[in-house]
């Protein structure tokens, strides 16, 4: 999906802007970055990006799990988990909210492009059936 928005919530300033670096050069578009839960859903509402990609664990009373639960269940934006956290009882939860990939930080920027495209055209899909 050319030009997709996609919108990063990662609470580490410096790891956002790099991840929204590297998804500008690779040419999807990166319309905000929110730091904690609260923050992604109000984003999600306003820009409805195609895609989301969530920190599961985030500063403040929401996590990323939360967080990507309460944006499916109100706007339907699929969530592709960043995170460094694969422990099972993070992969139980995370796998409850139906994500559309989990990415282990540190990756490499083809694996992300790869999940990314492949969770777009999943979406395309899902829109025409």
């Amino acid at each position: 999906m050319d030009n997709a928005k996609i919108l990063v919530v990662e609470d580490e300033n410096v790891v956002a802007l790099e991840i929204k670096k590297r998804l500008m050069r690779l040419g999807y578009l990166v319309p905000s970055v929110a730091a904690s839960g609260k923050e992604a859903i109000s984003k999600a509402e306003g820009f409805l990006p195609d895609l989301i990609l969530m920190d599961i664990r985030l500063k403040g009373e929401m996590d990323g799990i939360q967080a990507a639960q309460e944006i499916w269940t109100r706007f339907r934006i699929p969530v592709i988990y960043l995170t460094a956290h694969s422990d099972d009882e993070t992969l139980k939860r995370a796998k409850q909210t139906e994500p559309y990939g989990y990415v282990l930080k540190p990756f490499e920027e083809e694996d992300l492009r790869a999940a990314i495209e492949m969770a777009l055209y999943r979406r395309k899909k899902e829109k025409c059936e």
